[in-house]
C-alpha cells in the first residue's frame, strides 16, 4: 500500500514536470494544447503500462 502510494506520487511529480517543460516549450497557444494533449498522452501511457 505504502509502495503504491510513492508510485502515485512519483508518477504526478513526472506529469507536472512534463507539464511544466512543455509549456516552456512552446510559443502559441495552439502549442500549449498540443503540448498538453501530448504529455496526458504520456501520462496515460506510463499508468497503462
Amino acid at each position: 500500500m505504502k509502495h503504491e502510494r510513492r508510485a502515485v506520487r512519483n508518477l504526478v511529480m513526472l506529469a507536472a514536470a512534463c507539464v511544466v517543460v512543455a509549456l516552456s516549450a512552446c510559443n502559441t497557444v495552439s502549442g500549449v494544447g498540443k503540448d498538453i494533449q501530448e504529455a496526458s498522452d504520456n501520462v496515460k501511457n506510463a499508468i497503462e503500462n
